[in-house]
């Protein structure tokens, strides 16, 4: 849902601003495409957390050489069923769709496949892998963390020490939308924090502990003193992100860490050490006519999701929902009406636009906020 005060901004030129601008850094044009895909597409979706917000941070990172633009998956290791691959630090946009790719082939090849991709930048909204690999039919699992990026605190404790650690499921249903299952193991996602701090959707309640064990929702708690539209710097802030659920998310972000950190290669989080900050992904492809028959699958997993669909809503006139509603719903509006964007963030975006050289007139070039009211 979009604050009060949001910007409406049409997709199209959101995607052609954003392309201009990594193109003006050094991307290629079918780089630069990429990147300005999956960030609108996140906010396409409601997930404004992934999606432009990240903009000026992912020019940060591509001037500093966290992130490298023109990189390609290289294969480390492989077998009929599996593959390790590492993504030298490309950007998520390009290595991130190689990888999905490369265990879609394998997938349709075997049945089954199993992909951990190391060493990738930033993979955005982690549903859209599972989102393209139900576009070739197959159900899949993806686990990710983020080596040395400390944010949440696990469960008990007050100190950084998992990434968001995200998971996606999708799974495919003949004859109906495809459920598709996209979280971050943390309480918020990091990116929603810095939408609140951009005057963006506040944070829920006990999004946050401060370093005396306090619940909080200011963005302030995890990033320090916050200035106008300046770049946040989570190593800045005392407190941390909570793990969602308790105990259960907790444990979720221990696995995530274990699964897309240590065994895809790219290292966790913490402690500090050798590793550089990337993503991590182990990613598992299953195509279900390895599994039986596709009619009698499909049937059965349609025959499920109408049966939780006619539970009775806890209020009147509501409904129960299955993963992929909010974003279906979400693509649905804003596609008509524009993507909401924060008054903050939108100046964000203008000065990140010109500090690569996009010129005022420049047609591709978002103009200035209008007056606010």
């Amino acid at each position: 849902m979009a604050a009060p005060d949001d910007l409406r901004v049409d997709l199209r030129r959101l995607h052609g601003f954003v392309a201009a601008t990594f193109a003006a850094a050094g991307c290629s044009a079918e780089e630069a495409d990429a990147i300005a895909t999956g960030l609108v597409d996140a906010n396409l979706t409601g997930h404004d957390s992934h999606g432009v917000v990240r903009v000026p941070r992912y020019l940060l990172w591509l001037s500093e050489g966290e992130v490298e633009a023109g990189r390609n998956v290289a294969v480390v290791s492989e077998n009929a069923a599996m593959a390790v691959l590492d993504g030298q630090y490309g950007f998520g946009a390009t290595v991130g769709r190689e990888a999905v790719r490369f265990g879609i082939e394998k997938a349709r090849e075997t049945g089954v496949a199993i992909v951990a991709l190391r060493h990738a930048g930033h993979l955005g909204r982690i549903g859209q892998w599972a989102e393209m690999a139900l576009e070739a039919g197959l159900a899949s699992l993806h686990i990710v963390n983020v080596a040395q990026s400390r944010l949440v605190a696990p469960f008990g404790g007050v100190e950084k020490r998992f990434s968001t650690a995200p998971i996606a499921f999708g799974f495919p249903v003949e004859g109906q939308p495809p459920v598709v299952l996209d979280f971050a193991t943390s309480a918020v996602a990091e990116g929603k924090v810095m939408v609140a701090s951009q005057g963006g959707k506040p944070l829920p309640e006990g999004s946050l502990i401060t370093p005396q064990g306090a619940l909080s929702t200011d963005p302030a708690t995890l990033y320090g003193p916050l200035e106008g539209t300046s770049l946040r710097d989570h190593a800045k802030g005392e407190g941390a992100i909570r793990a969602m659920g308790e105990h259960k998310g907790s444990g979720l972000a221990l696995m995530c860490e274990l699964l897309g950190g240590v065994l895809a290669g790219s290292g966790c989080s913490g402690p500090p050490g050798p590793y550089r900050f990337a993503n991590g992904m182990v990613s598992i492809y299953m195509s279900p006519a390895a599994f039986g028959s596709d009619s009698a699958i499909a049937a059965e997993a349609r025959a499920f999701i109408d049966f939780v669909r006619d539970t009775r809503p806890a209020e009147p006139g509501s409904s129960v929902l299955i993963p992929g509603d909010p974003e279906r719903r979400a693509r649905a509006d804003r596609t008509e009406h524009g993507i909401p964007i924060s008054r903050q963030t939108w100046e964000s975006l203008v000065e990140a636009g010109r500090s690569v050289g996009l010129a005022r007139d420049d047609p591709r070039m978002l103009p200035d906020p209008p007056p606010a009211t």
